[in-house]
């Protein structure tokens, strides 16, 4: 029996305070991708080395139980759907602060201070925290998921296509708020993506997926001037020129 291999020898490397793209059409890998690095999904082979602040550098891969717990407050992740990524019988208290609650970090008015702070950083008003998730708008709910995955001061951030379900005018100011916030906690983005015009906005370099495997790496500006590979000059080729249509 034959099988497919979701992804199949990817090898590349984030630099810290770097935003990497990662894209790709719908069914490349490149989700899959993240949710290995996170640990959502167990590697069948491979390693995944990460310099945690407190562990030093580890393979994630061969994590466990306890250390894999204390691995997941420096990887957080900010996912495609805002809708259902949250908890609808949760308030935003409970969804924001389920982190800091699950680590022991946090309970009661200590718990309310840090939701409170975070709503804020986020664009959100503290006052909301006892509103449930579906009071508010895309925009809003993905701010709140961004929230969430602060809430443990982490290193890495992997952000799952955080934009593509949301309006282009919301688009503009969840990216803008992405990147303050990088430079405000010294983040590292992984940024998982098929929206080329927006890779090119907001990343630092970029790593081409194609059924599985990786195809090109570069830096931003030269991948968009000179792409080396068939398939990112046709990725490249495909997005929307902005201006006048041409005189027939």
């Amino acid at each position: 029996m034959g099988y497919v291999k979701a992804v199949d020898g990817v090898s590349f490397n984030i630099r810290h305070g770097e935003t990497l793209g990662l894209v790709g059409e719908s069914g490349c890998g490149k989700t899959t991708t993240g949710r290995v690095i996170m640990r959502a999904y167990d590697a069948t082979a491979g390693e995944i080395w990460f310099d945690d602040q407190e562990m030093g550098r580890i393979d994630v891969a061969k994590l466990e139980n306890q250390q894999l717990k204390s691995m997941r407050r420096n990887m957080q992740m900010v996912f495609q759907d805002p809708y259902s990524s949250l908890n609808p019988r949760m308030t935003l208290l409970h969804n924001v602060g389920e982190p800091l609650l699950v680590n022991g970090i946090a309970t009661g008015k200590a718990l309310e201070e840090r939701v409170a702070e975070l709503l804020r950083v986020a664009g959100l008003r503290p006052e909301y925290m006892n509103r449930y998730p579906h009071a508010f708008s895309g925009g809003q709910r993905q701010r709140i998921g961004i929230a969430r995955a602060l809430a443990l001061n982490p290193q890495l951030v992997v952000l799952d296509e955080p934009v593509s379900a949301l309006d282009v005018s919301v688009q503009a100011q969840i990216l803008n708020l992405l990147q303050r916030l990088q430079q405000e906690f010294n983040l590292t983005y992984l940024f998982v993506a098929h929206d080329l015009s927006v890779v090119e906005h907001i990343c630092d370099r970029v790593a081409v997926m194609y059924v599985g495997q990786l195809v090109e790496r570069a830096p931003t500006a030269e991948l968009y001037t000179k792409p080396l590979h068939p398939y990112t000059e046709a990725l490249l080729s495909a997005v929307p020129k902005a201006g006048p249509a041409p005189a027939q």
